[in-house]
């Protein structure tokens, strides 16, 4: 099997066990692109409560961009290291405003994904997995967003390597998956909560897992005692 065939085949398990969803945008770019800058290093709830709390006290982009950075520090601390990410927050809706005459991210949709990718990850606090997930979820780019749940199946079950980077591990993917956005989307999905779910950081559920016949760490850790 090669490690194309095996990414399929890990794909086709992880369906089977999480089920397939339909591709559509959950949020519109904008919110997407803010509240995955939130999201870094915090909870989904927490992101969630931060990103209400600053749409609540501000209300437009507009407000939220000139706002005191102090206030918008206040506002989104329930999303850990505010203090960081509000300054993040304000000079990325300064550059948007500045050169889109507004809050409008739909020139993606026209760019490719390597000009899409580049024009975002010039934006300040916008990384590889940021970009990867406005690109995927709001404009069907064919990339590959890797949190660090998928980074963990993905080395775990050996289609990356222990030492690969995120940011590799996004390029290498690519090459191992076909070029189709909707299987990317469920790749993504699939692994994130395989991750959150059963392939857990400490003590990973490999009893409750259809991948161990396929799974280097399982095969070099727990094999013997199955």
């Amino acid at each position: 099997m090669t490690l194309a065939e095996k990414a399929l085949e890990v794909y086709r398990l992880l369906l089977e066990l999480h089920g397939e969803r339909a591709h559509v945008p959950r949020r519109e770019p904008m919110h997407e692109l803010i509240s995955t800058m939130l999201s870094h290093r915090t909870t989904a709830q927490n992101e969630q409560l931060a990103y209400d709390r600053m749409r609540e006290r501000f209300g437009s982009w507009g407000n939220i961009r000139d706002a005191p950075v102090e206030a918008l520090a206040q506002a989104i601390a329930p999303s850990n290291y505010p203090d960081a990410k509000a300054p993040n927050i304000q000079k990325t809706l300064r550059r948007i405003s500045d050169e889109r005459n507004g809050f409008d991210l739909n020139l993606l949709a026209d760019l490719s994904e390597e000009e899409a990718m580049s024009w975002l990850t010039s934006l300040p606090g916008v990384g590889v997995k940021t970009a990867t997930l406005v690109l995927l979820f709001c404009f069907a780019k064919r990339v590959v967003p890797v949190d660090t749940h998928l980074h963990r199946v993905c080395g775990r079950v050996g289609l990356i390597g222990e030492k690969t980077s995120a940011e590799a591990a996004h390029r290498e993917l690519l090459e191992l998956l076909p070029p189709d956005p909707p299987l990317l989307y469920n790749f993504h999905i699939a692994m994130l909560r395989h991750g959150q779910k059963i392939c857990v950081w400490k003590n990973p559920r490999c009893e409750k897992c259809p991948l161990t016949a396929l799974c280097d760490w399982f095969q070099k850790n727990r094999a013997e005692d199955a």
